[in-house]
C-alpha cells in the first residue's frame, strides 16, 4: 500500500525588481530578488484523492510575492521572505508551513564623474545575498547567506603534509594561488513569532556585511596552510561577530590554477618560482565544507 509520506508546492522562480524613491535626497535604490515560496499543510487529498478544494494556485501565491512586495519593505530579505510566510499561515488554515527563498541579485550604484550616480546601477559580480526562511505555527527559522562571491589570491596559500600513497600524485606546495566562490550561510536561533524577528530586523544587515568582510579579510591576509583551516577560521570570526547566529556553514570550491612546463620551448622557465603562466581549470575541483556551530 503506497502512503503519501511528504508534500509541498508552490511557485519557484518568481523575478521581482523593487525601486526605491527617496524624493528628499532625490536618488532611487532597486533592489532585484528571485523568490521561492512553498506550502506544506493538509494538503493530502489534492494528490491522494484529486480533490483541489485544499490547493491555493501557485499563480495566487505569484500575485502574493508581488503584492506583498508593494505593501512591505524587500529588504532586508529574512523580514520580507517572513512576512510573506506569515501572510499563509495567517490566511489558510489548513496551511502548517511556508518556506521562502529569496536570491538577492548584485546591482551597484555607478559613479560617474567621481559622484554616486542618483539612478544608474551596474552588474559587478554575479554574487547574491540570499535568505531561507520557514514559517511554521511554531516559530520562524531563519538562514541567511552568501553565493557566488569569486574571490583570487595570486600568492599566501600552501597545502603540504597531506596523506602520500599509491594514488598520489600531487606535490607539495608552500606557495599556490587560491581562488574559490565563497558560499557562506549562517542559521539564527529561532524567532519565536514575526514580531520578535522584527525587534532584531537591525542584526539582519550587519551579520551580512560582517560576514562578508570577514569572509574577504580572512582570505586577503591569511598565508592559508589549507583552505579547510581557513574556512574554520571565517566561521570562528562570523560567531563572534553575531550573537544572534547558532551555525555557520561554509562551502568553497578549490578553483584550480595550473602552472605550465614550458622548457620544452627553448628551455622557458615556468615553474616553481619563476611561474607566471598558469593554466585556469574549469573542473575537476576540489570542494570542501563544513559547519561550526557554539559550543
Amino acid at each position: 500500500m503506497a502512503i503519501l509520506s511528504a508534500a509541498r508546492y508552490g511557485k519557484d522562480n518568481v523575478r521581482v525588481c523593487k525601486v526605491h524613491r527617496d524624493e528628499a535626497a532625490g536618488t532611487q535604490s532597486v533592489t532585484e530578488m528571485t523568490v521561492c515560496c512553498l506550502l506544506e499543510g493538509q494538503i493530502e487529498k489534492s494528490y491522494t484523492k484529486a480533490d483541489n478544494s485544499v490547493v491555493v494556485a501557485t499563480d495566487s501565491i505569484k500575485n502574493t510575492i508581488y503584492i506583498k512586495a508593494k505593501e512591505h519593505p524587500v529588504n532586508p530579505p529574512e523580514l520580507y521572505a517572513s512576512i510573506l510566510g506569515q501572510h499563509f499561515l495567517d490566511t489558510y488554515p489548513h496551511i502548517s508551513a511556508a518556506d521562502v527563498s529569496v536570491v538577492v541579485h548584485r546591482w551597484t550604484r555607478m559613479v560617474v564623474n567621481d559622484k554616486p550616480h542618483p539612478h544608474s546601477f551596474l552588474r559587478d559580480g554575479e554574487e547574491t545575498r540570499n535568505a531561507e526562511v520557514r514559517v511554521t505555527r511554531e516559530g520562524i527559522e531563519v538562514t541567511s547567506g552568501i553565493a557566488k562571491l569569486l574571490v583570487l589570491k595570486s600568492t599566501g596559500s600552501q597545502f603540504h603534509g597531506f596523506v602520500r600513497d599509491e594514488f598520489t600524485t600531487l606535490p607539495e606546495t608552500w606557495d599556490r594561488i587560491l581562488s574559490t566562490d565563497v558560499d557562506s550561510t549562517w542559521k539564527w536561533t529561532t524567532f519565536s513569532t514575526l514580531a520578535a524577528l522584527k525587534e532584531k530586523v537591525g542584526a539582519f544587515d550587519k551579520a551580512w556585511e560582517d560576514a562578508r568582510n570577514i569572509c574577504l579579510k580572512t582570505f586577503a591576509e591569511e598565508d592559508s596552510p589549507s583552505v579547510q583551516a581557513t574556512m574554520y577560521k571565517m566561521s570562528e570570526k562570523i560567531l563572534e561577530a553575531a550573537p544572534g547566529v547558532a551555525s555557520v556553514s561554509l562551502g568553497l570550491p578549490n578553483k584550480h590554477y595550473f602552472e605550465i612546463d614550458l622548457s620544452w620551448h627553448k628551455g622557458l622557465k615556468n615553474t616553481g618560482k619563476d611561474a607566471e603562466v598558469y593554466a585556469p581549470q574549469s573542473g575537476p575541483n576540489g570542494l570542501i565544507k563544513c559547519t561550526v556551530s557554539r559550543s
